[in-house]
Formats: structure tokens, sequence, C-alpha cells
């Protein structure tokens, strides 16, 4: 577990931390007692979405009110300026970074799911690269400087999956595995430093947008998985949040420089729950659910798109290679017959 006052000096930098994973991180980070700069373009002073409510100033509000202290900054990450200057102040302040979070996305709304690559819209592709990949590299460039004039820190890359195989949809599985390679990258950069970079990436999220799409809230989340099983499993974005909180009070965390990490794993490790006291592991419960497919045959259409996504998750992981060829003769199973 995470020591109550282990953390009670620190400062950390969470880039992208309006909603979502970025504001359990945020939030998590404040149940630690660090000193939390909450950065992203949706401000009270006006939204960068305006079909999005949440703001920096909520977020830096609620990682005080657990216990932190929260500091909101409005900053658009794709612009250099303004990345330094938050580095510049960060300075200032605290003379120092101990922990910068990666968690820059924006992406979903130029994610077009379901389009082969030879037919999206590059603007769109390319603009989600800039958000999403960009950022990070600029953030990190102007944050990690300050880290090394101190005593080393921690910086964290959140992705989708710490897999090596397909995330359904090109420019979407290009960022998500670019953070990665950029987190193992860095790690080798600072591997003469006591900095130490890597990945992380939590499961099913129940994230603001994601408990508006169901209908439900967080009072009530439960009541949604009649219509997704899968989401009994799902995990607050709280839970990634004391992930890397833990791993941050972690003097041996440089174990992990380089690596892609998961939420499950590390809380297991460190014997972490979920706000609710649950410790949901969405890898093992995968796993379970492509075999109860693969036991009872005849799959319907919603086992036939899981077993589908899963497939192409599996490339490169021998682990999993035998499942990966019952997947396959399954669907081949299934495939519609030529008459």
């Amino acid at each position: 577990m995470v020591p109550e006052t282990a953390e009670r000096h620190r400062v950390a930098l969470v880039a992208g931390a309006t909603r979502g994973a970025g504001r359990g991180i945020a939030v998590a980070l404040g149940e630690a007692g660090m000193t939390v700069y909450c950065t992203g373009r949706s401000s009270r002073s006006g939204p960068a979405n305006p079909e999005r409510p949440e703001t920096i100033e909520e977020t830096a509000e609620l990682v005080s009110a657990v216990g932190g202290h929260g500091i909101a900054v409005r900053v658009d990450h794709t612009v250099e300026t303004g990345v330094a200057e938050l580095c510049a102040r960060i300075e200032r302040d605290h003379g120092r970074l101990d922990l910068l979070v990666n968690d820059i996305w924006g992406g979903d709304a130029l994610t077009q799911w379901g389009t082969p690559f030879w037919e999206l819209d590059l603007s769109q592709g390319f603009e989600m690269m800039e958000r999403a990949i960009h950022t990070h590299v600029v953030t990190s460039r102007h944050a990690v400087p300050l880290m090394l004039k101190g005593e080393g820190g921690l910086v964290v890359e959140v992705t989708d999956g710490a897999f090596r195989g397909y995330r359904g949809q090109l420019f979407y599985d290009l960022c998500k595995s670019a953070v990665i390679r950029l987190a193992y990258a860095m790690s080798v950069e600072l591997s003469d430093h006591p900095v130490t970079a890597l990945a992380i990436t939590p499961g099913f999220l129940r994230s603001e947008a994601v408990l508006d799409h169901f209908g439900v809230g967080e009072d009530n989340w439960r009541d949604a998985v009649a219509t997704d099983p899968h989401f009994a499993h799902s995990e607050t974005p709280r839970y990634v949040g004391r992930a890397i909180a833990a791993l941050a009070c972690d003097p041996e965390v440089g174990r992990y420089a380089g690596n892609a990490l998961t939420s499950w794993d590390v809380a297991r490790e460190y014997d972490l729950r979920d706000v609710d006291g649950r410790q949901p592991h969405w890898d093992d419960h995968l796993d379970e659910a492509i075999e109860g497919i693969l036991a009872r045959g005849s799959p319907s259409e919603d086992d036939l798109f899981l077993l589908r996504v899963r497939r192409t998750q599996l490339d490169f992981d021998e682990a999993r290679a035998a499942q990966r060829r019952r997947i396959d003769e399954l669907l081949e199973s299934a495939r519609p017959r030529a008459t």
C-alpha cells in the first residue's frame, strides 16, 4: 500500500488532467499528499470541448479535497512556449519536479473507427498524432531537465493496452503504441540518470464520457452491466492513479524502466484497491471471457466481435499463441460459406 505520508512534499505534473484517467491520476496523487499541477485546455475561463463540462480547476479542487495541493494551469501542450513557461513556473515555485504524467489525448472525436487506412481523413489522423504524441515529447523535453536538476523522479506515459498487437484503427494504434516506445526510448537515454521512464495502461475505464455513454453515474454504474457484461470488470480512473502513486513511492521503481505496465498488475504488486474496494484485473477477465467463448463454440455476433478484437491484440504474444490459434480456428469455422 502507499504510505499515507510518504509523498507529502512531492511535486507532480499531470499533463492532461481535465477528465478521464488524467483527473483520476491527479486525485490519486492528491490522496498521497502531493502537490499536483493539473494542466489542460478546458478551463472555467473557456472550455476546449464545449460538449464536456469538466475543467482543470475542478480537478485541482478535487486534488486538494483529498489532502493534496491542486494547482490548475491552463496549458495547450501543442504550444512549446506555453509548456516551457509552465516548467519555469514549477521551478520558481518548488525548485524541482518529482513526477511527470503524460496523459494528453484528445483523440476520441478524431478516431474514425471502422474505416480502413486508405480511406481515412489524414488531417484528422495527423491532428490526433499532434495531440497524443507530439505533446508528450514537448512536455518531456521541458519537464525532464527540471527533474535532472534535483534528485530525479519518474516519467509516466499513459497509453491504452500494454500489448504489441493492433488496437483497431491505424492512427489510434500508432498513437497508443508510440507513447510506449517513447517511454522505452527515454528510459534508454536516462539510464545513467536518477529518472525512470515507463508506460502504463488502465483497463476498461469508467471515465465521465463512458458513464455518460451508458447513461449511469459512478453511484449506480453497475446498472450498465445488463447492457455490457464486461462493464462489471471496469475500473475508476482513480485505480490507475493509485498504481502510479505506488510506483512513485517505490525507491526501486527503476526496475520497471522502459516497460509497459498495467493498472491491474501494479495493483496486485502493491496490494492496491479501487475506490469501491475491488481489485479488477482486466486481462484475466478477457482471458476468461475468450476461453468461455472457445469452450462454448457457436459464437454470437458479440462473441465474434470480441474474438476479432482479441485476435489482433495477441499478435506477437507468444505466451498466448495457443489461444490465438484457437481463436483463428473458431473464426474460420464461423465464416459464412459461399453457396
